[in-house]
């Protein structure tokens, strides 16, 4: 069964939604019927092309708010919520948050120590700092925030992106890597601590050709390397995560809570 949320008077709220997973399940639910609002952070020379994905949302009928903003301040994040509320005020009376999708990449790739290929910069306390709590922990102040607002629909889905990153050393990968662990332990505290109103899940995709993998040294060798072994003989796409990103926030998907979910096509367990 296909998600389906028209008529519902449903929102998702997407965190880094102008690129990658956040603009391909901005995308998926549009088509499935729920309104959007979208939080990202771009430069004004690329924002042309970025107007025509969101146009092409608009396009499903569906109400969109986006925002150009900094979704990791206090003000930002404050003056968002602000908008958020009239947005779902003026499109109707019941309209309420149904998912949050917090798909943010922003942190540092340095090395703990010099590397051949790697910036000479190296990792400082404040770069694991930023890159943790911009990855990680800045989850729990936008839950507590949508929370404290009342904004939340009575089953509301929470949904957070981690990668192989959890578990697995890669060189100048050491803060995403905390901010990934940080994040899936936020993660099950909101499914244990805001139930029964919020479902909080976190996905794990595969290796997928997206902007911020390219930021990654080595990332066009991991995505060949994850190619040949995945048993499917691909790498993931953002819209296979999308996908699932829309049954996460289905009814059928209501007791799923506190889990760390494989969208890979079976690349975790290929050798």
């Amino acid at each position: 069964m296909k998600a389906d949320f028209h008529g519902a008077n449903y929102w998702a709220l997407i965190l880094g939604g102008s690129s990658g997973f956040g603009l391909a399940s901005a995308h998926r639910l549009a088509r499935a019927g729920m309104h959007l609002c979208i939080v990202h952070r771009d430069r004004r020379g690329s924002m042309a092309a970025i107007e025509k994905e969101f146009d092409a949302i608009r396009a499903t009928g569906v109400s969109l708010l986006t925002l150009n903003a900094d979704a990791l301040s206090e003000e930002g994040r404050r003056s968002t919520l602000d908008q958020f509320a009239a947005a779902l005020r003026e499109q109707h009376p019941d309209a309420r948050l149904r998912l949050f999708l917090h798909s943010i990449a922003f942190g540092n790739l340095k090395t703990l120590r010099p590397a051949e290929g790697y910036s000479e910069m190296l990792l400082e306390d404040e770069d694991i700092a930023q890159t943790v709590y911009a990855m990680g922990t800045s989850l729990v102040s936008w839950v507590r925030d949508l929370s404290d607002r009342g904004l939340f629909a009575a089953d509301a889905r929470i949904i957070g992106l981690t990668s192989e990153g959890n578990r697995v050393a890669w060189r100048g990968y050491a803060a995403v890597s905390a901010a990934k662990a940080a994040l899936e332990a936020i993660s099950r505290s909101i499914a244990l601590e805001f139930a029964p109103q919020l479902r909080s899940n976190i996905l794990q995709p595969g290796v997928t050709d997206t902007p911020a993998l390219r930021l990654i040294p080595g990332g066009d060798r991991m995505l060949a390397a994850k190619a040949s072994s995945n048993p499917m003989g691909r790498v993931t796409t953002p819209e296979d995560v999308a996908g699932v990103v829309a049954l996460m926030a289905s009814d059928e998907a209501a007791w799923i809570n506190g889990a760390v979910l494989r969208v890979d096509g079976g690349e975790g367990i290929a050798s």
